[in-house]
């Protein structure tokens, strides 16, 4: 561990299948081979050591967090992680479903108010909006005050408008160019052709915020940003308020053991819905 770390004994475990990928899964940041690596970015579980000269968490806290891109290493029974991407976790919580929320939670944040600037009496379309980000994005947006427009595949759509959406697309049936009118951001989970299109259904002053890729096509008038998330303590506390009392919930997928890694990562990738977590 180096100074400012935290020696978690981690309960649960979150990933999303594309991390097998990322290059910064098999390098360091020089660019070295950094095999064999272990997954998983989504952390929840209790304090076991803390560094000298860690502050803000002490042994046996229980916290949730992101592991460093470059380190991932979550689907184990300890991971050493940055005491500054971790946030204690509210009682009510449970490990499983704290493993859900950091990384789809604070894309979801980010993408909205930071990159997005959403604001109360917007109109803000989520693509994906069944997926473990979307989810998400539909209830920030929805309890922002915005109205919420969800697209995606037809059988997502009594999840996404469960969780607050005021419409869905059904993209299977549906031409997005046709149903959605003029809005004041799009938040992409999507990519490919659709956020393409997205561009021309912005209002001048708006945005098109992508996590897929940089946005071929800007919004006349407006903003096309692509972005990584990052980790931030204060948005994790924000999340971890927010479901602590059943105001935000992440979507639990399949729900795996440790030693069924490989299995899991096998069956996420066969679009199993929900965001996948590793019980350790």
């Amino acid at each position: 561990m180096a100074t400012g770390d935290v020696l978690v004994r981690v309960r649960a475990a979150g990933f999303v299948p594309d991390e097998l990928d990322w290059p910064g899964t098999w390098v360091d940041r020089a660019g070295r081979d950094r095999t064999p690596s272990i997954p998983a970015h989504d952390v929840a579980g209790e304090v076991a050591e803390v560094r000298y000269g860690t502050t803000g968490f002490a042994v046996g806290d229980r916290v949730f967090g992101l592991t460093d891109w470059h380190g991932d290493g979550a689907a184990a029974e300890y991971v050493a992680v940055e005491a500054r991407n971790l946030a204690l976790m509210p009682p009510s919580l449970s490990f499983t479903d704290a493993a859900a929320l950091p990384l789809s939670g604070l894309t979801a944040w980010q993408g909205l108010f930071v990159h997005g600037g959403l604001e109360a009496g917007q109109t803000v379309v989520v693509h994906g909006a069944g997926g473990g980000t979307g989810v998400l994005a539909v209830q920030l947006a929805r309890q922002a005050g915005a109205r919420v427009i969800g697209t995606g595949r037809g059988r997502a759509a009594d999840l996404a408008l469960k969780m607050g959406a005021h419409e869905f697309v059904d993209l299977e049936t549906q031409s997005f160019a046709d149903a959605v009118g003029a809005v004041d951001l799009v938040f992409d989970t999507i990519g490919g052709e659709l956020l393409e299109q997205s561009a021309g259904a912005v209002r001048a002053g708006g945005a098109l915020v992508s996590i897929t890729a940089p946005p071929p096509v800007s919004p006349v008038g407006g903003r096309a940003v692509f972005f990584i998330v990052e980790p931030d303590r204060g948005q994790l506390a924000e999340l971890a308020g927010r479901a602590g009392t059943g105001e935000l919930r992440a979507h639990v997928g399949a729900v795996h053991p440790l030693d069924e890694t490989r299995e899991a990562f096998q069956g996420k990738k066969r679009s199993i819905p929900g965001k996948a977590v590793l019980e350790i």
